[in-house]
Order: C-alpha cells, then structure tokens, then sequence
C-alpha cells in the first residue's frame, strides 16, 4: 500500500480534514475583510497624522501609534484568551470558528494598519504637491491619490497579512476554534496520528502558497511604474 492511499484510507482525512479546511477558510477571509475594512483607515490615519503628512497632528499620531504598537506586541495567544470575555460578548459564544474572527481581527489589525502606513509612504511627495497644486482637497488626495498610487503595496500588505492569519488560525484552534489547526492538536498530535499531522500541513502550505501566488500577480499588474 502507497502513503497515498494510506493517507487516503484514513477516516479521519477523508472525514474531517474538508470540513476543517473549510473552517480555516472561512474564518481567516472573514476575518482578512475586517482587518482591511479596520485596518486600512487606521493606516490612513497614522500616515496623515505623521510628521509630513496631510494634517500632522503630533498628539493624535503619538496615541494612536501607542495604541497600534500595543496591539502589535500582544502574542496571539495571548490575545486569545485576554478577548475571551469580549468575544462571549460580540458572538456569543467562545468555541467555533465565527468566534475565533474576533480575536483573528484583533491581532491583524495593527499588523496591518502598519504595513498599509509604510505602502502609503512610498508614494512619490511630488505627485502628493501636484495635486495640491491643482486645488484638490485633502480628502480627495488621501483616497484618489495616496490611496490610488500605493495600490500595489496594499495588495501585498494584504497578502501578508492573510497569510499571517493562515498561522493565527492555526493557533486558534487550541481553544476550540476549529480547523486545520484544532484537527492537527486534536487527532494528529494528541492522539500520535502522523498522517493527519501531514495531511494538515500540506493542506495549508498549499493555501498559503496560492494566496501568495495571486497576491504577488495581483500586486504587479497594479503596478506601473
């Protein structure tokens, strides 16, 4: 017999691991569309607050920078159960994947507003002064300019970032979150079945890989420079 259909004769991978697959999927691109949703403005925010940017505010950008670099330092395990309470609250319940968005966003989001504050540095000042020039208001030059003109370095901040929540899901699954991870503890370490533990990291090396495949492509046909 090949490892193949070892693999494959195993109740708990044919069983489980399409419905756990499916859970990690569901709960990193929930969470990856609140992260972008929460994260992009507050990146925004830190970019125009700065010295040099749109409106500096040194006071609001200190505090807001604060309060990102602390969310940034928490471990993920950490957060994980420090949120639990919150996480009652917000979705009622602290097992199952929709519960575990809660502490995924929470741990993504400064990740991710710092990644988007740097892609919106590397806009070029002089297209920034240009549209000064031509009378456009501060709004309009944060959205159809800085935001227009860092597109690529967005996408790939994305693309980390999802990439990062593949792993925090994974991690998610030791309070009950469900999962590739919680399937990988539960029935591949915890009761010494190798072929699952495999199964499990093959599933989501491939995921990763393709997340980053599309987000490397996406991010280079936006640029073009």
């Amino acid at each position: 017999m090949s490892w193949w259909d070892a693999l494959l004769e195993n109740d708990i991978i044919r069983e489980r691991l399409p419905l756990a697959t499916l859970e990690t999927l569901e709960m990193v691109a929930v969470s990856s569309v609140l992260t972008v949703l929460l994260g992009l403005p507050l990146g925004m925010l830190l970019h125009a607050t700065s010295p040099g940017g749109l409106t500096p505010q040194r006071t609001v950008a200190s505090v807001v920078g604060f309060v990102v670099n602390v969310g940034r330092s928490l471990p993920f395990v950490i957060l994980m159960i420090a949120v639990l309470p919150f996480t009652r609250w917000v979705v009622g319940t602290t097992l199952g994947w929709q519960a575990a968005v809660v502490p995924l966003t929470l741990g993504a989001v400064p990740f991710f507003a710092r990644l988007a504050e740097s892609a919106l540095r590397e806009v070029s000042p002089g297209k920034v002064e240009a549209a000064r020039v031509m009378g456009s208001t501060r709004g309009k030059i944060l959205g159809a300019v800085l935001v227009r003109e860092a597109l690529p370095g967005l996408v790939s901040a994305v693309t980390v970032t999802v990439v990062s929540l593949i792993s925090f899901s994974a991690m998610a699954g030791v309070i009950g979150a469900g999962g590739l991870g919680a399937l990988a503890i539960s029935y591949g370490y915890q009761r010494f079945d190798t072929a699952v533990m495999v199964a499990c990291i093959v599933v989501i090396v491939v995921v990763v890989q393709a997340i980053q495949v599309v987000g490397d492509a996406v991010a280079r046909r936006l640029d073009h420079r």
